[in-house]
């Protein structure tokens, strides 16, 4: 079943050789049983998507395992008892990579998003990406975003011209929660504000390292301009999940009444680096245990509501973390370990890229699930477009890493589609996994020029990748260097694409003066410098391109 034209990573069309006549087969039978919910509820079923930050496997939905932990999280229990809890779901290790991929179904390396945005980016994900809000769109959905987006600061990323038709978005992470003065006098944020230091008398460009004219938060409809929601300040900061919340609800209750299907994609900040002092909600005390306590206040609330208007039996909710937990130079305060796996964000290792993650769905997935299968976040991209009906419109020109995990979904344990993983680091391949068994490609050790590194791990065996195996595991060897050949060709058939580069914060209707101001100092400065600083955006541009080895 399917778009027959959807283009793969190689390994996918092994897999499908040896599996085709019984994963047809149950593709026809899931397909009449969407046709069959189809018909009895009037539509194909809503699609939510909640996606928080830097969580270890364990930490919430296990509840032996969340009590050592210290978290709380009861909706999320109930979401697992009433649904399917997934021990092998994987993402990209970093906010921005994981974000591109669950919303475009590729690997960030394919569009130059593998690493994590900071202002002032002058860049963002590509226009000429699609996404699942453009896909299910065209399908007849209703879309809406909001909260943490962090895919770019330029006018092609923002979220309304990707697709979603009203967003509320944070173009950055939870650290410009301390981009204020406040936070630079206690040294919590340094050389933030100019204003709270002396000045400095060996500093000659006092603007080369301030990211002026940066925005905290838009709102936005497809098909029109942006506008600034709020200020920069911290108090805007606390803000912005709350009213994302609020409108997150309305949506749902506007196309519950409208009888119309509908994708919302909430990826919440959920903490504030800069929070007032008030009493702690959990026995942990840690930022990311008092942000998930509310958090999984609104999950709960979101179900009850669902249930309330009758359209519960026909949504499907998806919540997971977007990376392991950020273990490497934290903030204070922040609560975070690795747990059962090793290594965090921004780590190739488990730790790094299993996440806890859940799917409910009442009466189309069976309750008190678990699911061992692997899965990455790219498939739900693949997944939501089969659900609403929308494959027609998945592009056919390029490599679609995502894979369709219906049957996954509605059948359960054993049945998905994937056993092979390429794990990237920024722009660099870490480790490909198959199976049980991974392979490291960075940090293999000594021998690794000649082929013989002991770089190779059983995951059951050894969960947290500390014995590094050679001689047992040898055999291995000349596979996996296929897999990483047959994956590298595929990019030289489909070459990688850089990221998108312009103008930050252009396209906003109500744009401050230190905004518009972005511009406006490049504009002047091509009339006093000897070179052209625009030419910036394409000289980078090129060597992203000589870097995805898309130029000689």
């Amino acid at each position: 079943m399917g778009n027959d034209k959807i283009i793969h990573d190689a390994e996918y069309y092994l897999l499908y050789e040896q599996n085709k006549d019984s994963w047809d087969k149950e593709d026809k039978e899931i397909e009449s049983r969407l046709e069959e919910c189809q018909k009895k509820k009037g539509a194909r079923p809503n699609i939510i998507h909640i996606m928080w930050d830097d969580m270890a496997f364990g930490d919430i939905g296990i509840p032996e395992m969340a009590a050592i932990r210290g978290f709380e999280a009861p909706n999320i229990e109930r979401m697992a008892k009433e649904g399917i809890l997934f021990t092998r779901m994987c993402t990209e290790p970093a906010c921005t990579p994981s974000r591109v991929a669950a919303i475009t179904g590729r690997h960030p390396i394919r569009n130059g998003m593998g690493k994590v945005d900071w202002p002032l980016s002058f860049g963002g994900l590509s226009g000429e990406e699609v996404t699942t809000a453009e896909v299910l769109s065209q399908a007849g959905y209703s879309t809406a975003f909001y909260s943490k987006w962090h895919m770019g600061d330029i006018e092609e990323s923002y979220p309304h011209n990707q697709g979603f038709d009203e967003t509320l978005f944070a173009p950055y992470n939870q650290v410009s929660a301390i981009w204020n003065s406040i936070a630079d006098g206690v040294n919590a944020c340094i050389g933030f504000d100019p204003e709270m230091r002396q000045k400095d008398p060996y500093l000659k460009d006092t603007t080369a390292l301030l990211p002026e004219g940066w925005i905290q938060c838009i709102e936005g409809k497809k098909g029109e301009q942006g506008r600034e929601w709020g200020d920069l300040s911290n108090e805007t900061y606390e803000k912005i999940d709350l009213e994302g919340e609020k409108r997150l609800i309305d949506f749902v209750r506007r196309n519950a009444k409208e009888k119309k299907p509908f994708f919302v994609t909430y990826w919440p900040l959920m903490l504030n680096l800069m929070t007032k002092p008030v009493k702690k909600e959990t026995l942990q005390g840690g930022m990311v245990a008092e942000g998930l306590k509310r958090l999984d206040g609104f999950i709960g609330q979101l179900m009850d509501e669902l249930k309330s208007l009758g359209i519960a039996d026909n949504t499907l909710i998806v919540a997971m973390a977007d990376n392991g937990p950020m273990i490497h130079n934290p903030p204070p305060g922040m609560g975070l370990a690795d747990t059962v796996f090793r290594g965090g964000k921004g780590d190739f290792t488990e730790g790094g890229i299993r996440v806890p993650a859940f799917a409910w769905w009442p009466g189309m997935i069976e309750p008190g699930q678990i699911v061992n299968d692997m899965i990455h976040e790219t498939d739900l991209f693949a997944t939501f477009a089969r659900l609403g009906g929308a494959e027609e419109y998945m592009p056919t020109d390029r490599v679609i890493d995502g894979l369709d995990q219906t049957s996954l979904l509605l059948n359960g344990d054993t049945h998905g589609r994937r056993d092979y993983l390429f794990v990237y680091s920024g722009d660099t391949l870490g480790a490909t996994t198959k199976g049980r068994f991974k392979r490291h490609w960075v940090g293999a050790g000594e021998g690794a020029g000649t082929g013989t590194a002991a770089a190779f791990y059983d995951l059951i065996l050894d969960p947290r990748e500390m014995s590094p195996l050679l001689v047992p595991m040898i055999h291995f060897s000349a596979q996996f260097e296929r897999m990483r050949m047959r994956h590298e060709k595929w990019m030289e058939m489909y070459p990688n694409r850089p990221k998108a580069r312009g103008i930050p914060f252009t396209g906003i209707s109500n744009a401050r003066p230190e905004t518009k101001a972005i511009a406006e100092r490049l504009e002047e400065l091509r009339k006093e410098l000897p070179f052209d600083p625009f030419e910036y955006i394409d000289i980078e541009r090129y060597f992203e391109l000589a870097k995805l080895g898309s130029v000689d």
